[in-house]
């Protein structure tokens, strides 16, 4: 036991100093109301196994209505994209996005899994005000993570991208190659280490004419004046905001109800819809 332990915590650590390409290992799940499911899971030791549940299912199915539009921005290797996609169905659609090449690549993988009962489409695209390139960074060698900066610096991290990824703003996509799609648009997640507001900011004629429920990431590294920028942001759409425990059934939920709320937890996820 102490010796899996050594051997995992040196992987890790190597993982976070050294680049190298990690291998996918392709698992399979059962649920009780899908069936059979298919998700590949990266084996880069610094990123956490994955499984398929159908409490995962059900709690987007919450929000998700079959058949519709979900987009999943920071959709990382697919862990919340395949469950998004099981709720809309093989009818709906999940549009994910992420511009890190080296998770995109397992990403593409799981969005060509499941095609019996899902329907997604992987995008290499960072969601932006303006469509551009920018810079790429993470913390870690190994990629498992990072964030997008208009000028090189160091904010996420001393690894950086030898080539820019590409920006584009997400109304301007849709109208241009979904426009089909847009009526049909009931659900959002952000989750792009700590970017969540400016992407809110860059889509935000796209709340007021679709009204999707919004999923977003407060980080932990937020300020007060920060939080309540983020928490009014939504509010002034007309949107209520509530703190939830986690993506599974049953989750613990409380209402944000101002902006002060927002600082009673570091770290944590919240959802938004608009009040009735």
């Amino acid at each position: 036991m102490l010796f899996k332990y050594l051997k995992a915590s040196f992987a890790r650590k190597k993982a976070r100093r050294f680049f190298r390409e990690y291998p996918y290992e392709i698992n399979k799940f059962t649920l009780s109301q899908e069936g059979a499911v298919e998700f590949a899971n990266w084996k880069n030791p610094l990123v956490s196994h994955i499984d398929i549940t159908q409490s995962q299912v059900n709690f987007f199915k919450q929000f998700i209505v079959k058949g519709s539009l979900a987009i999943d921005i920071g959709g990382n290797v697919g862990d919340t994209t395949v469950p998004m996609s099981l709720a809309a169905g093989k009818e709906g659609l999940v549009l994910a996005f992420d511009p890190n090449p080296h998770v995109f690549k397992i990403l593409e993988i799981n969005a060509g899994l499941n095609k019996q009962s899902t329907n997604i489409v992987p995008l290499p695209y960072a969601i932006t005000e303006q469509d551009g390139e920018f810079f790429y960074a993470s913390s870690e060698a190994s990629f498992s993570n990072g964030g997008i900066t208009e000028e090189e610096s160091g904010k996420h991290g001393a690894f950086q991208l030898k080539q820019k990824i590409k920006g584009v703003n997400l109304e301007k996509l849709l109208d241009k190659q979904y426009s089909n799609w847009i009526n049909k648009l009931s659900f959002i997640k952000i989750d792009t280490e700590g970017y969540d507001k400016e992407i809110i900011k860059s889509i935000s004629s796209l709340l007021e004419r679709c009204k999707p429920v919004v999923i977003a990431e407060c980080f932990g590294e937020l300020t007060a004046e920060e939080r309540k920028e983020l928490y009014d942001l939504l509010v002034a759409k007309g949107y209520e905001l509530f703190y939830f425990g986690d993506f599974e059934e049953g989750t613990k939920v409380e209402p944000i109800l101002s902006a002060e709320d927002m600082n009673r937890w570091k770290h944590f996820n919240f959802y938004a819809k608009v009040a009735r």
